[in-house]
């Protein structure tokens, strides 16, 4: 029996986000819609200039683990804090969203990481991510019970930055298919795909990745393709399960011989896409660990996704188990 539906494995990041227009990123040197890596001096500087702003626990893999719990699913967490004012936040945050979280903090420094979220008038987000604390993830903080006990393990493409993060990773997967479960992974951004193309492929076509969420543009990145239908056909052949988010065209989900498309929800307004992606996989995961149909895993991340970009903020202010029995997925 498993213990865990899901365990996933990221950055915890405590997220400061604001409101900016399209002029501030070019004044201040930001790619939009990227995430961008900065030291803790443009930390600092990018801080000091922000306008009002929200904290909230994100990071792209613990978001997943909020949704999946909130789903009603059964998670664990690796990810690395430090004790500190931001870490207790993200400790207190991500326990009381039901996920089982006892990595061990560092005792002093680097701090907790947190990332500057910069969100312009037509939703989309700009990251500026201090590592901090994440950066000293490593082999020792992977709990050997959760990652055999976990029916899939999902990490976060991010964690290629961090040198030590991959050989925690590529621990865990060795635990979770010597149980027997299934290993998978988000490409996180078209920057990080440029950077780790090889090794992303390798992890694929190798097995230690059996399911890769990834949307259209890290796609066209993964293949260097400028076609969508190349791409999907490509990442087909390379590993086991994938599912693309395709912003308001929904996504397409593919294994083997089938393809199946899915709708986007229709939201009231778009107000930020921080989470968009992370959610989607929280749908997805909840559905396939609880053995629903590929349409229908799909339709839960759709649902995911939608919500959480009427909001400002990565983790859904509703409880999305009540959300899905209202829109009749359950």
């Amino acid at each position: 029996m498993s213990q865990y539906d899901v365990l996933c494995i990221g950055n915890a990041i405590v997220d400061i986000i604001a409101r900016c227009d399209e002029a501030f990123l070019s004044e201040n040197g930001i790619i939009k819609g990227a995430m961008n890596l900065i030291d803790a001096e443009r930390a600092e500087l990018l801080y000091s200039r922000m306008g009002p702003a929200i904290e909230a626990s994100g990071g792209s893999a613990g978001n997943t683990a909020a949704g999946v719990a909130s789903f009603g699913g059964r998670v664990a967490f690796f990810g690395k804090v430090s004790s500190d004012h931001l870490g207790g936040i993200y400790t207190h945050d991500i326990r009381a969203q039901g996920v089982a979280f006892d990595t061990a903090p560092l005792a002093s420094e680097p701090p907790t990481a947190r990332s500057m979220i910069f969100v312009t008038p037509d939703g989309e987000r700009s990251m500026n991510t201090y590592l901090g604390a994440c950066v000293e993830l490593g082999p020792e903080d992977v709990e050997e019970h959760k990652a055999q006990g976990a029916k899939v393990t999902y990490f976060e493409g991010y964690l290629w930055d961090p040198p030590r993060a991959k050989e925690a990773i590529r621990l865990t997967a060795q635990h979770a298919h010597a149980a027997g479960r299934e290993v998978s992974m988000t490409l996180s951004d078209s920057f990080c795909v440029d950077r780790y193309r090889d090794e992303f492929l390798e992890l694929m076509r190798s097995g230690t990745v059996d399911i890769v969420f990834a949307n259209e543009s890290e796609l066209k990145a993964l293949y260097q393709t400028s076609s969508f239908e190349a791409g999907l056909e490509a990442i087909r052949k390379d590993c086991k399960l994938a599912a693309v988010t395709r912003s308001e065209h929904g996504s397409v989900v593919v294994r083997g011989d089938e393809t199946v498309a899915v709708d986007a929800i229709e939201i009231a307004e778009l107000v930020d896409t921080t989470g968009a992606g992370d959610l989607y996989a929280a749908g997805f995961l909840h559905g396939y660990t609880t053995g629903r149909s590929l349409a229908d895993c799909g339709r839960l991340g759709s649902l995911a996704a939608g919500l959480v970009i009427q909001q400002v903020g990565p983790r859904p202010r509703q409880n999305l188990a009540d959300e899905a029995r209202q829109h009749g997925l359950v």
